[in-house]
């Protein structure tokens, strides 16, 4: 399985971006969005199912949105009202089996991208 992230970038505090995950090499269940800063451990920040069924980190609840085009295989994290404690490395990752609702323990995961920088000032 292979993961590729894309969208990040640098951003004023109350702006916007969205990241993109497109998978291949399998038909994947279950997708999630971490994120680490320098010095913290990774954070699931949002994850999701096929059905649509989303799973949010308190600290980004009302302003990431998680979405999924199955057909293409492809993660979205919209993300707005950015703030510098949402500065890190975000990371795509995917997983054949599915909980309820979908994990955001990165430990239910083996399958990664490399990683996005966003950065928020």
């Amino acid at each position: 399985v292979q993961l590729v992230e894309s969208g990040g970038g640098s951003v004023q505090a109350g702006g916007s971006l969205r990241l993109s995950c497109v998978a291949s090499g399998y038909h994947l269940l279950c997708m999630a969005w971490f994120r680490q800063a320098p010095g913290k451990e990774r954070e699931g920040v949002a994850a999701i199912d096929t059905d649509g069924d989303a799973d949010y980190a308190d600290s980004v609840k009302g302003r990431f949105t998680i979405s999924k085009d199955n057909a293409k295989n492809t993660l979205y994290l919209e993300m707005n009202s950015l703030s510098p404690e949402d500065t890190a490395m975000y990371y795509c990752a995917a997983e054949l089996s599915c909980t309820f609702p979908p994990s955001r323990s990165q430990d239910d995961y083996d399958n990664w991208g490399q990683g996005t920088q966003v950065t928020v000032s």
